[in-house]
């Protein structure tokens, strides 16, 4: 195959249709290829042979081709290739509105690559250096999406804009891959629980299953549990510590220090003092700025559901806790449910802690809960109780609800969450759904940012 120009020459001058771009067709040649082996993972030999050729044309390695090398791989033997996945699918438009044929030929073989090593996960049993491939090729799908690595899954909706969307995908597919490990063979193993990367999917996996371990995999699974709730934490406390600072107290007079100087203040008002003959301002007095912050001690009772659907909600919101508790002022109650309710206050400010103390799964049983959270209601116009459920209770609907009410009525504010999830995405049962709606506390959406917004709007 060799180069022809990369513009569409038209119709011809007699009217004959022009010749195909032969861009376009090595283009459309990996891309069959793509959708070959996504569906198919048996080579079709003319298929490899023409995308071999094309690949070879235009100055890429043969390895982009291959499935079983990473992009990690690639690029450690062809670092020129490093940035050329950055933005590769999210690529800028030509100054002109023309478009670069070849350059479209080479983000497709690049592309393609990426696509087929995250989306063609295969069957049978995953061993850990095959996740942690799996993982490393998912981060650099995101790269060549535009985002970091690790963003998508962490922010599925507001990175696809839907309900699941590529994030949600790229969640689900992990997912399988740790249900098809043999994992507790590989925490048994130093060397190889060592090649595991933290995730929500391995999280939840390590703590249905943390009653079945012992010995060297209850401590690598322990490690992993505080490697995850270390990392989440380090996000939440930057989101959280952004806007809790509380209101300007102007009661208390400011600091006349150096440093609260406000200088425009100041000049503004000894405007009058100016001097046109000695061009000199004269000042009569000094402004400040007012730097202390007002804060009322507040009460936090977070209420969750740690039944099977709830996995994500319960890790989100065990580290959110956590968080809040060392807030100066604020006072911090977390209580989990399914068919019983357990106050996990004492261990608050550790979520590993609390993480370990947890048994997912089970069914529903709100009404004891609320008997459990409501007596921790002192100060009612300083609570705010925020429950965190899919609010499935079927017979025990009303008297939850009920409850709910209640508090409503005392002056706390009530902060119902469908969810609590890195993805966003939440399931809450209409009947409820509505009844808040008419209660003026409608369901906060699924995902964290929004609980950490409506809980610092409240707290600070």
């Amino acid at each position: 195959m060799t180069e022809h120009s990369t513009e569409h020459a038209g119709p011809r001058p007699d009217g004959a249709p022009s010749a195909p771009d032969p861009h376009d067709n090595r283009r459309q040649v990996l891309y069959w290829r793509l959708l070959s082996r996504l569906f198919d993972p048996e080579e079709h030999q003319t298929l490899e042979s023409a995308s071999l050729a094309v690949v070879e044309d235009i100055g890429l390695p043969p390895a982009l081709l291959d499935p079983g090398t990473s992009v990690d791989s690639v690029v450690q033997r062809h670092p020129e290739l490093a940035d050329a996945f950055d933005g590769l699918m999210a690529p800028e438009a030509e100054p002109d509105g023309g478009r670069d044929r070849a350059a479209e030929v080479r983000r497709a073989a690049l592309a393609s690559k990426v696509l087929l090593n995250v989306f063609a996960t295969g069957s049978g049993t995953v061993t850990a250096d095959r996740l942690a491939r799996w993982q490393s090729d998912a981060g650099w799908l995101e790269r060549a999406l535009g985002s970091r690595p690790g963003a998508l899954r962490a922010d599925r909706a507001a990175a696809a804009g839907g309900e699941d969307g590529l994030g949600g995908e790229l969640g689900s597919i992990e997912a399988d891959l740790v249900a098809r490990m043999h994992l507790r063979e590989v925490l048994a193993d130093p060397r190889l629980s060592a090649r595991l990367t933290p995730s929500m999917s391995l999280i939840e996996q390590l703590l249905r299953d943390k009653g079945n371990l012992s010995g060297v995999a209850l401590a690598n699974a322990k490690s992993l549990i505080r490697r995850y709730v270390d990392e989440v934490a380090e996000v939440l406390r930057t989101q959280v510590e952004k806007a809790t600072a509380g209101e300007l107290d102007r009661s208390v007079p400011p600091k006349r220090v150096f440093r609260n100087l406000d200088l425009d203040r100041t000049i503004w008002k000894n405007l009058t003092n100016w001097s046109p003959e000695e061009e000199r301002l004269y000042v009569d007095r000094l402004y400040y700025r007012h730097t202390v912050r007002r804060t009322t001690p507040q009460r936090l009772i977070v209420v969750v559901d740690q039944s099977g659907s709830m996995v994500d909600s319960m890790v989100n919101c065990t580290i959110l806790a956590s968080i809040f508790a060392g807030l100066p002022k604020v006072d911090v109650h977390l209580i989990a449910y399914d068919t019983r309710a357990i106050d996990l206050t004492p261990w608050v400010n550790d979520p590993f802690d609390v993480l370990l103390r947890t048994k997912l799964g089970g069914g529903n049983d709100g009404p004891v809960a609320m008997a459990m959270a409501r007596p921790k209601i002192a100060e009612p116009k300083n609570t705010v109780m925020v429950w965190i459920s899919d609010f499935y209770e079927f017979d025990r609907s009303q008297p939850l609800f009920e409850g709910i009410e209640a508090v409503h009525r005392s002056g706390a504010k009530f902060i119902p969450v469908g969810s609590v999830t890195s993805s966003g995405r939440q399931e809450v049962n209409p009947w409820f759904r509505e009844r808040f709606k008419a209660l003026g506390t409608p369901v906060v959406s699924g995902h964290i940012d929004k609980l950490v917004h409506e809980l610092k709007t409240f707290l600070t």
